[in-house]
Parts: C-alpha cells; structure tokens; sequence
C-alpha cells in the first residue's frame, strides 16, 4: 500500500469523527514510530513529515556513511559502497537521508499499522468521550431508548454515544418503549477498560434538586437555594428550600399557583408526592416542617444521640408516619435526626425496644422502619394494615400484639 492511500483511508476516517488536526498528527506519528521501532529496532533516527490535509506522508531514515566492511549498527550506519549508490559524492563521516516506504516495512507490517491506528483513533475516541462526560456528571441529560434489557435500558445520545440506564437507578413507575427520549442525570462515568460506562439515573435525589434549576426560574437565577433533597423514588420526596431576598417566598414560588410549576416535575417523576418546604438553622423548627402535612405540637432534641421525640395529637399521628412510614423517614433524612413520635394525652406508652426480651431486634427494626417505636402506636393499627405496611408475617403481628397488649394491662 502506498504511503498516500493509508493517508487518504484515515483522513476519512478523522472526518467522521471530527478529530482536531493536532490530535491527528500525534496520532499518526505515534503509530508509525511503533511500526520503525519494530521494524529497525529504534525510531530515534527517522524523521516523519505528515500532511494530513493533502494526504502526504514522508518517512526519511538518517544513516553516517562508515567505510566498507565497518557497518555495526545497520539501522544508524551505512557502508560507503551503498551510500554512493543512493549519491556519487558521498563520503566517510557524512549523514545520509534515504526515504522509507510503506511498502519497504512489509505486508504484516502494513496490516498491523493500519490496525494499530484504529485502535488509537477509538482510544482518543473513548477519551474524549470520557472527558466530555466526567464534565456532565450531576447534569441532566436526554438520550433515546435504543434497546431494553431486563436490568438495563441502552440508551444513545445524538451523537451515537451509549448511556446506561440500570434498573435500580430507574423509577418503580418508569416504563419506556423504543424510540422514546429519556431524561436523567449523568450520575457516573468510568472507564472500563478502554471503553468509557456512563450510568444515568433518574432515582437519584440529584435528579429531583436539577429538575428545579431547569422548572423553577427563581432556582436557575440564583434567587431561591435548594438546601436538600430526600426522596423514595416514585413515592415521596421533599425539597427544603431557601431565600436570601425577604420579598420571596421560596415554597409558594416553587409550588405556584395550584401546583402550576411543581407539576411537570411531579409529572417527570411518576407522579411523586413532592413537599417543598422552608429551609431553617433552627432544628427544632426544621423537624417540624419536615413533619408536614402533620401539625406538631412540641419537639425536644438530642443534640447528642441526634434524636427528635415529637408530640402531636392522636388524629396527627398517622399523617406526620405517611403512608409506609415513608413521611417520618424522610423527614429523619432531610433533618438528620431518629424522629421518634408520642402522642399527647396518652399517659402511659413504651417505647418497643423496652420488649427485646421478648420481641427479636429485627421484628422491632421492622415497626421502627414505618414509624411504630411505641407499644400503642403498633396497637392503635389494624392487623391486615400492619401485614400489608411490613415483611411480617401474620402469625408474628399477632404474637406481637399480645405481648405488647399484656404488659400495657399489667
């Protein structure tokens, strides 16, 4: 193959893939220095004139012309006979420039190069595809859905790129078809091997805190802060939110008239319940916004053991636990403390690690997980509902139940 046609198959390949001049000539020089240090031993004496745009390339070899018979180094020396071969007036001591062709390294040679600078172009490929997204990383993004896998959906960029869509960072709810558009976050990207993995998620509450940068005008300006983000996906989620400027009011701008802003999110998200709620330093005050819808009577804290016991009336129990216990948890993540929950007017409760010797940890942890620390709160539900809201089973409620009833008559 003559050294113009190699250049001319790559030009077109570099066209496809948009790689800048500079970027092609390193290339190109790197490849073939590997293909004169296998082929010579060293590239040390060659000079490599590259033109990409014109597809020329010139390899030329520099040899010291020695006296016949005195050549030990084949690849740096030349014997004089063969120097005045190339020019008459060669002598002793003098360098001499001979230019290499392709067709001179050998047909294996040629193959191996032409392999070789593939492999180089979708090294620099996958680079710079890596670099580009390690930079949208916690940004969100759009892709197609180009093939569905039963823990993944393959997802392809404009530009052909593939973004993995795992299962467990999709929402419950979350159904897609070939064809459609995707949004997410670029939630990481490494690289493996050579290949970059770029993994989207739409469960992450990074996700939910972009979307109100590109929903929310006052968020992207600057003037409303997002201060926190907690969420179960295509459950429940609140947002604290913040204002330096008195004249906002950072929840009702978020939330707007009926909804009318928070909508296409909550719509975005499988119709996730969304609380926005005012950011506080008073942690008293943030436990109880953190607990709405419920109405809070008192909070006392722990600063130490990073515990919250809060009193509420009887009928605002259920509302500040949410529906599998999933308002009470995300208030604890939002506001950093175990949020335990007694109800005013009832005298006498126990809280349900006083049982331990009698109820197992993990049956304990299983109440705990949907808001239920306390003997009454557990009494005060319906068996079915306790089956339905935990892993237990029937039989284990039930025992529960008696036990707690015992000791509360005792």
């Amino acid at each position: 193959m003559e050294n113009i046609a190699l250049i001319e198959s790559f030009s077109e390949f570099k066209d496809d893939k948009f790689i800048d001049r500079v970027t092609l000539m390193a290339i190109l020089e790197d490849v073939f220095r590997n293909a004169l240090k296998k082929k010579f031993g060293s590239d040390d004496n060659f000079d490599i004139i590259i033109n990409p745009d014109k597809g020329d390339l010139e390899i030329w070899r520099n040899r010291t012309v020695v006296e016949d018979g005195e050549v030990e180094d084949e690849n740096e020396e030349i014997s004089l006979i063969e120097a005045q071969k190339i020019e008459p007036d060669f002598e002793v001591g003098e360098d001499v420039s001979e230019e290499v062709k392709l067709i001179d390294l050998g047909r294996r040679a040629i193959l191996a190069l032409r392999q070789n600078l593939i492999s180089k172009i979708h090294e620099h490929d996958n680079t710079t595809i890596y670099k580009h997204f390690k930079e949208l990383e916690g940004e969100i993004y759009t892709a197609e859905v180009h093939h569905i896998r039963h823990k993944a959906i393959i997802l392809l960029d404009d530009e052909g790129n593939e973004i993995i869509l795992p299962k467990d960072r999709q929402i419950p709810s979350d159904f897609f078809r070939k064809g459609d558009n995707v949004r997410g976050i670029i939630e990481s990207v490494e690289l493996k091997g050579a290949k970059p993995s770029i993994i989207m998620s739409r469960s992450s509450p990074k996700f939910l805190e972009q979307l109100f940068f590109q929903e929310i005008p006052e968020v992207f300006d600057g003037l409303i802060t997002v201060k926190k983000v907690v969420r179960i996906p295509g459950e429940k989620a609140k947002v604290a939110v913040d204002s330096y400027d008195d004249r906002i009011d950072p929840v009702g701008a978020c939330v707007g008239m009926k909804g009318s802003r928070i909508h296409g999110i909550v719509r975005e998200l499988g119709n996730e319940n969304i609380d926005v709620i005012n950011w506080t330093a008073n942690p008293q005050l943030l436990v109880t916004r953190a607990l709405s819808p419920a109405r809070v009577s008192s909070v006392k804290l722990n600063d130490e053991k990073m515990t919250a016991q809060v009193y509420l009336k009887p009928e605002e129990v259920s509302k500040a636990i949410g529906r599998g216990g999933h308002n009470i948890r995300l208030a604890g993540q939002l506001t950093g403390y175990e949020i335990d929950v007694f109800r005013e007017g009832v005298e006498e409760d126990v809280e349900l690690t006083e049982f331990k010797d009698e109820i197992d940890a993990w049956i304990i942890e299983e109440f705990k997980k949907i808001g239920m620390d306390t003997a009454r709160s557990v009494l005060e539900q319906d068996v079915n509902d306790l089956v339905k809201r935990t892993d237990l089973e029937e039989e284990t409620i039930v025992e529960v139940v008696r036990i707690l009833k015992e000791e509360l008559e005792d």
